[in-house]
């Protein structure tokens, strides 16, 4: 019912022999194939157009990762003589076409490999999606020539992704297999069905198989769901997945995820408010043989740490202080430099003034003086004339005050006068 086109791909193989144009073989040239294009048988009757003809053989291999390796090839020719008693041989002739080996996949499986759910969810009727962001990535190291040929460099590789099928991917359980009636592993098989593939579920795991594409295989990973009954019991499960490309001859990397359980941890009326600061028993830490040994480096870790923060913090004040230290220093100095400019400014100059004495002029100053006083004498005298009618007692005492005073004056003028004297004895004439 198919077409035939439809029929010759299916019989078509991967691998074979193959003629490259057939319209370019002639009319004169009969040939078929058998059905594993193994074998390929040519007739005619000139000897030019079978030279032609086999020149146009081909060898075909249309694998994504074919087998490296020798393919023998044999060509064997045959005459057919008509009316002739003697008829030639051609011998044999075997020749090889070597298949190189083919770039080789690596499949990398990605995702969480942990998380934490609480109880509640694993009795669910959904349960716990245990890959939600599962990523099936596959490379290959594709090898660049270098630019110059005549160099020697080695050639570099680069890492490409590629597209292609996968043919299984196993889910198993680690830690013991599945208790049956409490725990199981639940993929709905309409999710199967729309990417044709197929699955198996045991105790052991869930195994998902059928050629698809990567992509199909992650869409059906992230919908498989892990259900527990009894949670309460259960701390932690482990799963593993590993796929593979052509039945197991190109294998993934083993994805290993780890679901832990949360519980709830309930306190009773009669027990101390404090003790709900009690760990959880989810969070309570494991001791193993070597925990000694490990505690005393977790504690050498945070004393160091310590040591490096309060040096830290000590380098800094000492910078801090040291800037406003100098901001305070350069500050005073402006201020000294600004008075000290002041003061030069307010300064008179008398470097430039000669004082010049003349002792005449001291010389003549007590003779004015002295005139002076011989007029205050004269007013004094007409002065105790006038007085001298009033009364006699009080006559007296002015006279013997204004005595005393004239004396004084004439003592002090007369030594004033003996130390501006010039003395001449020492000029020559």
């Amino acid at each position: 019912m198919e077409s035939q086109k439809v029929i010759s791909c299916l019989q078509a193989c991967k691998e074979g022999l193959d003629i490259n144009s057939l319209e370019s073989l002639g009319q004169g040239i009969k040939y078929h194939f058998n059905p594993s294009q193994s074998v390929l048988v040519m007739e005619g009757d000139d000897i030019g157009n079978i030279n032609r003809a086999l020149q146009k053989v081909s060898y075909i291999n249309s694998r994504q990762f074919p087998t490296a390796g020798v393919r023998r090839l044999k060509v064997s020719s045959k005459v057919q003589c008509f009316g002739e008693d003697v008829c030639i041989s051609i011998p044999d002739m075997d020749a090889y076409v070597m298949v190189l080996q083919a770039m080789e996949p690596q499949i990398t499986l990605q995702g969480t490999d942990h998380f934490w759910r609480p109880a509640a969810q694993f009795e669910s009727a959904r349960g716990v999606i245990l890959f939600p962001d599962i990523k099936i990535v596959s490379t290959f190291a594709k090898v660049e020539a270098p630019g110059d040929v005549r160099t020697t460099a080695p050639k570099s590789a680069v890492l490409e992704e590629m597209l292609h099928n996968l043919d299984f991917c196993d889910i198993l359980v680690l830690g013991g297999d599945l208790d049956p009636r409490q725990e199981c592993l639940e993929l709905n098989h309409s999710e199967l069905h729309q990417r044709h593939l197929d699955a198996t579920n045991s105790t052991a795991g869930y195994s998902i198989y059928g050629v698809g594409s990567m992509s199909r295989y992650e869409q059906v990973l992230r919908h498989i769901h892990y259900r527990n009954w009894r949670p309460a019991s259960l701390e932690t499960r482990r799963f593993r997945i590993k796929c593979s490309e052509l039945n197991g001859r190109y294998t993934s990397n083993e994805f290993n995820l780890e679901v832990s359980v949360l519980h709830e941890v309930r306190v009773s009326d009669k027990e101390h408010v404090n003790h709900l600061i009690v760990q959880p028993p989810f969070l309570q830490s494991v001791h193993h043989p070597d925990s000694r040994s490990s505690i005393q480096r977790s504690s050498v870790v945070p004393s160091i740490a310590t040591v490096v923060i309060i040096i830290s913090v000590c380098m800094l004040v000492f910078v801090v202080a040291m800037g406003v230290y100098r901001v305070r220093i350069a500050h005073q100095h402006f201020i000294q430099e600004n008075e000290a400019a002041k003061e030069a400014e307010m300064d008179w100059d008398d470097s430039a003034l000669t004082i010049t004495v003349n002792p005449m002029e001291k010389h003549e100053e007590p003779r004015h003086g002295e005139d002076d006083t011989e007029g205050e004498e004269e007013e004094e005298e007409a002065e105790e004339d006038i007085s001298s009618s009033s009364g006699d007692s009080d006559d007296s005492e002015e006279e013997e005050e204004e005595e005393g005073m004239g004396r004084g004056r004439h003592g002090q003028s007369g030594a004033r006068q003996a130390q501006l004297e010039w003395d001449d004895s020492t000029l020559p004439y």
